[in-house]
């Protein structure tokens, strides 16, 4: 690899655009969840947004211990 290449690679960018993309994601999910009026907020709504806040928990447990 060029040196140029091994300078980009190093500042590991496609993690943190990966998770930014996935806090973008989250944040619109809850948001959609939040506006939802009382008589649709049903066990299915309330299993989505618990199972994405689930995922990004981990998500975020992975990136933050992969960190150097």
């Amino acid at each position: 690899m060029t040196i140029a290449m091994e300078r980009i690679l190093a500042w590991k960018l496609l993690p943190c655009v990966m998770m930014a993309v996935m806090c973008y994601a989250y944040l619109e999910i809850l948001n959609w969840f939040v506006t939802l009026p009382l008589e649709a907020m049903t066990s299915q709504a309330t299993a989505l947004t618990a199972t994405v806040t689930g995922a990004m928990t981990g998500a975020f447990a992975v990136w933050l211990g992969h960190e150097k």
